[in-house]
Formats: structure tokens, sequence, C-alpha cells
């Protein structure tokens, strides 16, 4: 189990002490709650993010000895104060890395978002599409492109881009909800039809989001143009959200929106799912992606940063040593909080069950931001 740590606004060193359940096995971690997030500031900490190449396998925790039906009521009950926490809070979920790839993840993924529904948490997927994009233009012949060492997207490309997102990965995410007994909506916010639940168990929901205005795009400021259909979020209206919300269903969003004349851009999914989180008031924003967090030391996972404030999180982001895809998820988190958004976390979707951890127990599974 990694150590625990944080950084709060402005107070005095101290380290936080190991868990006292550090070498439990995630089965029989997400009934503990001994012990909490700890608090810590060093004024001659460097921070550091490590977002260096990292594996697409699961990491998973080792499966413990089987337990007897009480133990699995206690672990369960001591769940009870953090579901009542959550029950009835907006939470949105950026659902990326491994965890959208990996067969071995994706189940359990959606297993655990169900389960958290089914607490009475009110979901709200954001998604990516990993590799799938560049097998797709493979598939079709298309190179890709580059500007500066960059990639550049191009207007085939985005038609590709729209449809995998849009459509084939949307889709599936939606199929796999649906299957493991939840209502999902898959909405493009491009324009296109959002993917309809028919024939999945569900009632059909077609729906525009450029229509209902969920975002409105424009070109990146910060490329100008260079890399082509790359975009950023202009306005973001989320009504269409809401009544689904309210209806229990999981809204899934492709990461991908229209400007005010039609033209569609690529957005980051996690500055989507920040923008959403801030715009619905959420309570919890969640980054799924392939790092465990913000780490004191690039090459060292026992440095994980538990906690940070926005002071602290500032302080990280103008660290020349923060690499660029981790210094964009601290952005991202930082920008929520400050709109309102209580907290956001980046944790490993590679680690079984992740998610229940960060939500069921004290520990947490990854880096929290706080304001």
């Amino acid at each position: 189990m990694l150590s625990a740590k944080s950084l709060p606004l402005s107070s005095p060193l101290i380290k936080a002490s190991k868990s006292p359940d550090a070498n439990l096995t995630s089965k029989y971690y997400i009934g503990i709650n001994k012990w909490s997030r700890k608090m810590y500031t060093n004024p001659s900490l460097s921070f550091q993010s490590s977002c260096r190449e990292t594996s697409s396998e699961p990491v998973v925790v080792p499966e413990a000895r089987s337990m007897s039906a009480q133990n699995r009521v206690d672990i369960l009950s001591e769940a009870l104060p953090y579901i009542q926490k959550f029950h009835g809070k907006t939470i949105v979920v950026k659902y990326g890395g491994a965890a959208t790839t990996s067969e071995a993840l994706q189940v359990p993924v959606i297993s655990n978002l169900v389960l958290l529904q089914n607490f009475g948490l009110r979901i709200v997927i954001v998604h990516s599409a990993g590799p799938e994009i560049n097998q797709w233009l493979g598939r079709l012949g298309l190179k890709p492109k580059f500007g500066n060492g960059l990639h550049v997207t191009d207007a085939t490309t985005m038609e590709v881009v729209a449809m995998v997102l849009g459509g084939k990965v949307n889709k599936h995410l939606v199929s796999l909800i649906n299957k493991a007994g939840a209502s999902a909506v898959g909405l493009s916010v491009t324009g296109l039809t959002a993917v309809g639940l028919s024939g999945m168990g569900a009632t059909a929901a077609g729906l525009s989001g450029m229509d209902d205005h969920l975002l409105t795009a424009r070109p990146s400021f910060t490329n100008f143009g260079l890399l082509g259909f790359v975009g950023d979020i202009a306005t973001g209206e989320p009504a269409v959200l809401r009544p689904l919300i309210d209806n229990g269903y999981i809204p899934v969003v492709a990461s991908v929106a229209a400007d005010k004349t039609g033209r569609l851009y690529i957005i980051n999914a996690d500055t989507v799912a920040g923008e959403l989180a801030a715009a619905l008031a959420a309570e919890k924003l969640i980054l799924l992606t392939d790092v465990a967090g913000i780490l004191e030391e690039r090459d060292d996972p026992r440095s994980l940063v538990k906690e940070v404030d926005i002071e602290g999180a500032r302080r990280m982001m103008n660290d020349e040593k923060n690499a660029g895809g981790m210094f964009q998820k601290v952005d991202c988190c930082v920008r929520s909080v400050a709109q309102g958004v209580r907290a956001a976390s980046i944790i490993d979707g590679r680690v079984q069950h992740s998610l229940l951890l960060e939500f069921l127990t004290g520990g947490g599974a990854g880096t929290m931001i706080t304001g």
C-alpha cells in the first residue's frame, strides 16, 4: 500500500505515518476505515508528477482468502458512512487509459460504477477513445500527421474521431453499463444523434448534444490552429443532463464538440469532465488514468501525495519538472475545484476496484485536490 501524504494550504511540515492497515489486500481494504488521508507540508519539498510511459496491463491486487459471511457483512457495514456521505451527490468520472482498453478492467470498472449508482450516487461518465482512433485510421489507410512533433487532427481525421468516439466507443460503454444492470444514455456532444438504447434493455433516448447546447467548442488558443481540429470549450449548458440523472440514467459523454458554425473539434476528455463537473456543481470529479496520482519523486510510487489543496497544486503546476500530461490533469482538477466542485481526484484505473477504494474508504486510491 502506498504511503499516505498530503499538502494543505500553509502549515508546518510533517510526514504522515504509515497506515496500520497498509498490508491488507483490496478485498479487505474496501471495508477498513481506521485511517484517512493524512496531511502534511514541507517547505523544501519539490513536487513532481509521474507521467512516464506506463503499462496498459491491470495492476491486480492479490486475492485475499475467502471471507465468511459475517466478515462480508462487517465490511459492508463499515462502508455505510461513506455511502451516506455521497448518497444523492453528483459525481463526474473521466473514463480513460488502460481501463477503457483492457478487457480485464472494463467489466470491474463498469460494475463499480453501477454499484456506486445503486448506493445513490448520481454518475456522469466522460470518455476518450484511447488507441482506437489510431487503429481505425490505420484500417482506413490514413497516416497520422504531425506538426512540431505533435499530432495534427485534420478534417478527415476529425470525421474518424467523431465516428469512433461518438459511435463505436460510446455505444460499447452504454452496452456494458446496461449489461451490468443500469440504464445509460450515450451522448456525443457533436450534434450527432446520441447512441440510443433500443435493444439494450432500456428505454430509447435519442439526443442531439449540439441542439441542447451541452458543450460549444472553439479552436484551441494554445495551438493557434497548428493542430487542426483540436479545440477547447467555449460554453457549456448541462440542462439536457439533469432530467436524465434525475431519472436514474448514467449519461455517457464523448469528448467531441461543435462550434457555433457546426464544425467539429476533439477536446481533451479531462477538460470536458472538469467543465461538466463545475457546471453540474458536482460533489466530486474523478480522473481515471494510468498513473497512481501525483508523486513527490517521479520514479518512486511510494511517494504518492494523497491530498493537496489548490495552492499546493498551483505551486506544483509551476514546477518545471511537471510532465505535460499530468500538468493538464492537475490544471483540470484545479479549475473544477476553483469553480465549486468539492474535490477532484486522480486515480489509477489499472488498480482493481480503485473507484470503490476512493469512495468507500478513508484512504482513497490516488491524489485528491481540495479547495
